[in-house]
């Protein structure tokens, strides 16, 4: 199973990670970060096949995908 962190301070909630992941499974926070924006998460981890189409998009660098 793979392991998906985000750095939630840093993302300024683009969206890019959202429609980049195939199994639809990263999604935008309803709270919000101390930048104001709401950060990217992710609501099922066991779902994730760790692809990192959602770092590779995520154009601050603040997702980590490990395997």
């Amino acid at each position: 199973m793979a392991k998906v962190t985000f750095n939630k301070d840093l993302c300024k909630g683009c969206g890019l990670c959202v429609t980049a992941c195939p199994k639809k499974i990263v999604h935008l926070s309803d709270d919000l970060n101390k930048r104001g924006y709401h950060p990217a998460q992710v609501t099922e981890l066991d779902k994730c096949i760790g692809c990192a189409f959602c770092a590779t998009m995520c154009p601050d660098c603040v997702i980590t995908v490990e395997k």
